[in-house]
């Protein structure tokens, strides 16, 4: 997950590949809830591991369910049977919708026959979420509950006495045009009061998002409850339901988070097609109708059981007008789709979109007009005309507004025919449901070598080079590529085989044949992680010596160039701006003093137990200046173009928001 502030997308070209979704959000916390409730344990496969299951977790656990993971990743859920093991607890349940709702009505029945005390909330955005009509039902039963803030929204506390009682003789009414979660919270709770008879549930009005109450219904199947149904307008819980736990059930992979890159094949999938695991036309989730919205508007898609093959059909893709009702999530992504098709796009039916993560009308309004898009909203719909013609697209920074499919459906923004790089702010609110979006994207996406950025970081010996470069890469969520480590892995691998180190011939041998990965911190050479070996001091000055030889230099170009991959690298070394990459975007020499190096030096080595003098590693620094500045290949100087950057006085800290501020006057945002 890329925990930024924000993350620079460059022109991306085409798209091709694999890729496995995570598990659905919809299903995840409605199998927990269920789990939770039943008696005996349910063991969950292929659970989503995200900000909303993780606070649905956590609400279970402080209630008093068991929770165990196997080392196969299986979580293995002991429920409570339906009665309460703590009886006082405040939940903090983050912008969960599928967790507030459902948790809070189970709480609020559990409370009013059991008794207890229980207080939910969530971040800011979560307490301006309606919940009053799930309240309003919740009371027509004569469960208690109290606003701790604004009338209609959480906070809540929910409480009553052990031995209550509930009015379920009469027919609960609740809204179903604000949302299904509201409906979806009584179906999974009202199991808990059927023990004096069947508990009705009739629907006022229109019930949006239909699909998602299937799911509900589907899932309280297979845990032994038996609804019974009149269309989606009555639903009867009969008397004495109790949740049966099914032993194992399966989490499907996300049918909302597979429309990205059902369009992502819709829009780049060129010369081979972009595959979808784990989610199929026989999904049970009704967003997996995504898939005729986007055969309408042009894409090819084949699929089956647990997969999906997308490639572009029709170019540009064609505009469509469509009552969204029963995608209401899947429609963001038809709503980016739209900016590569020939007229206006309308989606229709998308009241549910204000009163989501964020008011999502007026938010994919405001970004798709930054994008260059001409849009009309309403209050139940939202038009889109693209850009007229390559030459009115824009390079935006997209603001989130903490919403993760802000952020995923319009990353793919970046595929423009302008090839405008797009930035995504925040984008760590992915981790709501699909934490690893952008490397599943990044995986997949193919860009122009020139368009995938580099800043080069040169200069001599111990000056900083590693040290800053990763700065950068960590504030920019880019790769890294530390020459010097590959110079002193050849120098490791050939010290170890014995080759001396003015061989040319066999030097650039092992360099061509280095088995050689970078995993975080741990660098493997041939699988054994040589990390601590690598910074050995007579490593080096081997490294130093061999980097002359220009056998070596060329057997280690293309592995070097390799490391330039989305969405960016920072790379560091001597000649990476003159010989490496002589076309990157910003180029820094840093300047340090040999005095400053070998002080630096001194404290690195005191701190781990190596003795050494100030004068003699200055000394050992000069002469390797002087090697650098004076091989026939590649010698130490700066690039022509290079900004020169004394860093002797600075924090890293420092440096880094240095270079940070060059490299955004480069950018267009």
């Amino acid at each position: 997950m890329f925990d930024i502030p924000a993350l620079d997308l460059p022109p991306l070209r085409s798209a091709g590949g694999r890729v496995r979704l995570p598990g659905s959000k919809s299903i995840s916390n409605r199998v927990l809830l269920l789990a939770g409730l039943a008696e005996g344990q349910t063991r969950v496969h292929d659970l989503l591991d995200s900000d909303d299951t993780r606070v649905m977790l956590a609400a279970l656990r402080a209630l008093g369910c068991g929770l165990d993971t196997s080392a196969d990743g299986v979580l293995t859920v002991t429920g409570i049977g339906g009665r309460l093991r703590v009886h006082e607890a405040a939940l903090f349940l983050g912008n969960a919708g599928t967790a507030m709702r459902p948790l809070a009505a189970a709480l609020a029945v559990l409370a009013a026959l059991q008794g207890g005390r229980f207080e939910v909330s969530g971040v800011p955005r979560m307490h301006e979420r309606p919940i009053g009509d799930l309240v309003d039902a919740l009371r027509q039963l004569g469960c208690r509950i109290d606003y701790l803030g604004n009338s209609g929204y959480p906070p809540l506390r929910l409480g009553g006495e052990a031995g209550g009682t509930l009015q379920t003789q009469h027919e609960i009414r609740v809204r179903g045009d604000v949302s299904s979660q509201f409906l979806t919270a009584l179906l999974l709770a009202l199991p808990l009061a059927s023990g004096a008879g069947p508990v009705v549930i009739a629907v006022d009005g229109e019930l949006i998002s239909k699909p998602y109450v299937e799911i509900t219904l589907n899932l309280l199947q297979r845990f032994g409850i038996a609804v019974q149904r009149e269309g989606f307008a009555r639903f009867t819980i009969p008397q004495g339901s109790r949740y049966q736990s099914p032993g194992q059930i399966h989490v499907e992979a996300d049918a909302s988070s597979a429309s990205y890159f059902i369009a992502l094949g819709a829009i780049a999938g060129l010369d081979a097609p972009v595959e979808v695991e784990g989610v199929g036309l026989d999904s049970i989730q009704g967003d997996i109708r995504f898939v005729d919205a986007a055969q309408a508007m042009g894409a090819r898609i084949e699929g089956g059981a647990g997969r999906l093959s997308i490639r572009r059909g029709a170019w540009p893709l064609k505009a469509i007008t469509l009552d969204c009702n029963h995608i209401p999530d899947a429609a963001m992504t038809l709503a980016v789709m739209a900016l590569y098709a020939e007229g206006t796009t309308r989606l229709t039916n998308i009241a549910s979109w204000r009163v989501k993560e964020t008011d999502r009308i007026v938010a994919m309004a405001t970004e798709l007009r930054k994008l260059g898009a001409v849009v009309v909203e309403g209050a139940d719909f939202i038009e889109v005309t693209p850009p007229a013609g390559s030459e009115a697209w824009r390079a935006a920074s997209i603001h989130t507004y903490d919403d993760h499919r802000i952020a995923m459906c319009l990353s793919l923004a970046a595929f423009n025919p302008a090839r405008q790089p797009v930035r995504i702010l925040d984008p760590k609110c992915v981790a709501k449901t699909f934490p690893d979006y952008f490397e599943a994207l990044f995986s997949l996406a193919r860009a122009e070598t020139a368009d995938i950025p580099v800043i080069t970081i040169d200069g001599p010996t111990a000056s900083g080079k590693g040290t800053l470069a990763a700065g950068l890469a960590a504030r920019l969520g880019w790769h890294q590529l530390d020459s010097g480590l590959l110079y002193r892995a050849t120098a490791l691998a050939a010290h170890r085989q014995g080759v001396a180190a003015d061989d040319e011939a066999a030097l650039a041998a092992v360099a061509t044949a280095l088995q050689l990965r970078f995993d975080g911190e741990r660098v493997l050479l041939a699988g054994e992680d040589v990390a601590a070996a690598l910074r050995e001091e007579h490593i080096g000055a081997m490294a130093s010596r061999i980097a002359a030889l220009p056998g070596v230099r060329t057997a280690l170009n293309a592995l070097q160039l390799a490391f330039r991959r989305l969405p960016g690298l920072v790379a560091d070394g001597r000649d990476m701006g003159t010989v490496i990459f002589p076309a990157a975007a910003l180029k820094v020499f840093l300047t340090a003093s040999p005095a400053m190096r070998a002080e630096r030096r001194y404290k690195q080595l005191i701190s781990k137990g190596i003795s050494a003098t100030i004068a003699d590693l200055r000394a050992d620094l000069e002469a390797r200046d002087e090697r650098d500045r004076n091989r026939a290949v590649a010698p130490l100087k700066p690039a022509e173009d290079a900004l020169r950057l004394d860093n002797s006085g600075q924090t890293v800290d420092e440096s880094v928001d240095l270079v940070l501020g060059w490299w955004n006057q480069r950018l267009p945002f």
